[in-house]
């Protein structure tokens, strides 16, 4: 099934809703800002975006109809060449009051771009990687915990001594960065570091509770009432205590006594209660994930043994077939017949080698189809209308193994072995970067010739599993002729 318009241009839409946000963020500065003033900023930002919009809009096709050079120069023209020129021209032409606007559209447009082309990796190749598949939302918390309080504790040492921020009361921590100040105080910079992680692993201890105990075990088998009461309980019993830790802490009274010195005032309780209704919903979601790939996990494996067995099922139908074609021969003490037996290993030894990789070249499943037919040619009695065209873009062109032959076993063993007069077989065969087209046409004696037989009910099957949405299958009979098409879409 090929995605919607919107997946097809889902790069394109967030695009836009970058242009939409800066929009809003700009007209917020403005009080009496009306809708006139937030179409006016649109209008000045949309030449700016010209050439990522272009882009965005056309980059599945391009992926698709280039090679990664081919895209990577595309890319380059847009993000090298006329991102800036589109910004150096805005700024030029727009007034000043809108150039810092102009610039932060620019930056944007990079960040955004380099988002998603890191989430395009990590689609491809970074959920192969161990060291990410490791990181589940437990350790992405710490390591965030962690970054947020090292950088909260340089801050506030770097803000150290100075008036606007620090006097006798409290210190304030102010966007201050010092690399001097962190040198000089480095153990007061560690001891806040510190205490900051305690703060947050004391939250942290409330969302651990809620997914792995209430959410997990509560929730899911005794409903929703119980998990309420069971959240309030929890936090009944831990949130004065872990209060009492937190407002203990020498930072405290550092910063200013930003805890209250009474452990038990609701607002403790109320922040306790809002990181377990928060995660609620990101907890959920996240076992919905997990036992959603489970389940995936056990369609493929069983999709996987269904196709194996459908192999298994081929591969003997094929060696039946050939099998009698040189017991024939060797009755008639054919000359032909080692040439033949050495064709056959060559066949045999692409159905058990290549026929086990999940794709194969569509040059080695032709030179396999032509293998195949001549040695079947060899003990024809009656001449054989020999046609197969060929038009084929890329040679390199990846195909699901022992598909094409199917319909060629099929000619011979329906049709043409059987014919007293002369028979005809014609393939034509399409094939470039996005799609496949098979036809085989062949003569058959009668109607009852052109019922499916073994190989044929298991190619549907087959196409199904691997081609799900993806191709088509036809098959009619008029006028003593048989004729199959298959359709594949390869994008």
């Amino acid at each position: 099934m090929k995605p919607g318009f919107l997946a097809r241009h889902q790069d394109f839409w967030l695009f836009i809703g970058l242009l939409l946000w800066l929009g809003i963020f700009h007209t917020l500065e403005n009080a009496s800002a009306m809708w006139s003033d937030y179409f006016v900023v649109l209008l000045v930002l949309a030449p700016v975006q010209v050439p990522t919009l272009v882009f965005a809009w056309n980059k599945e096709r391009l992926s698709q109809l280039h090679s990664s050079r081919g895209y990577l120069t595309y890319w380059f023209i847009c993000f090298g060449i006329c991102l800036p020129t589109s910004t150096i021209l805005c700024i030029l032409v727009q007034p000043t009051q809108y150039h810092d606007l102009i610039v932060v559209s620019s930056l944007c447009s990079y960040t955004l771009e380099f988002l998603l082309a890191a989430n395009a990796y990590y689609q491809k190749r970074g959920r192969q990687s161990k060291w990410i598949r490791k990181i589940d939302l437990d350790n992405a918390l710490l390591i965030s915990v962690t970054l947020i309080s090292v950088t909260l504790a340089a801050m506030a040492v770097s803000s150290l001594n100075n008036p606007i921020y620090h006097t006798k009361e409290q210190l304030l921590i102010g966007f201050e960065f010092s690399i001097e100040k962190i040198i000089r105080h480095f153990g007061t910079f560690l001891s806040i570091a510190l205490q900051f992680q305690f703060m947050y692993l004391c939250g942290y201890l409330f969302f651990y509770i809620n997914s792995r105990f209430l959410v997990s075990k509560v929730l899911r088998q005794n409903g929703l009432v119980l998990y309420v009461l069971s959240v309030l309980a929890t936090v009944a019993l831990l949130y004065p205590i872990v209060a009492q830790l937190i407002a203990s802490l020498p930072m405290n009274q550092l910063f200013g006594h930003i805890f209250p010195p009474n452990p038990f005032k609701l607002e403790n309780a109320f922040a306790a209660l809002a990181i377990m209704l928060i995660s609620l919903p990101i907890v959920l979601a996240l076992q919905w994930a997990r036992q959603n790939s489970q389940i995936m996990a056990l369609e493929k494996e069983k999709t996987q043994t269904e196709l194996d067995l459908l192999k298994q099922q081929l591969n003997p139908h094929f060696f039946f077939n050939t099998l009698n074609n040189l017991y024939a021969m060797s009755l008639q003490q054919s000359k032909q017949t080692s040439e033949s037996i050495l064709q056959l290993s060559e066949l045999m030894r692409y159905v058990i080698y290549k026929g086990q990789e999940p794709t194969v070249s569509i040059r080695d499943e032709v030179k396999y189809l032509d293998d195949y037919i001549q040695l079947q040619r060899i003990r024809l009695r009656k001449a054989l209308d020999f046609q197969f065209k060929q038009v084929i873009t890329d040679d390199r062109q990846t195909i699901a193994p022992l598909l094409l032959i199917v319909f060629v076993e099929n000619a011979f063993k329906h049709g043409i072995e059987s014919a007293d007069n002369e028979t005809v077989l014609h393939l034509d065969l399409r094939c470039d970067s996005r799609q496949l087209y098979f036809r085989c046409e062949n003569s058959v004696e009668s109607a009852i010739e052109t019922k499916d037989g073994i190989g044929l009910s298991n190619l549907k099957r087959r196409l199904t599993l691997l081609y799900p949405g993806k191709h088509a299958l036809k098959t009619t009979a008029q006028d003593h002729t048989f004729t199959a098409e298959l359709q594949l879409d390869l994008a």
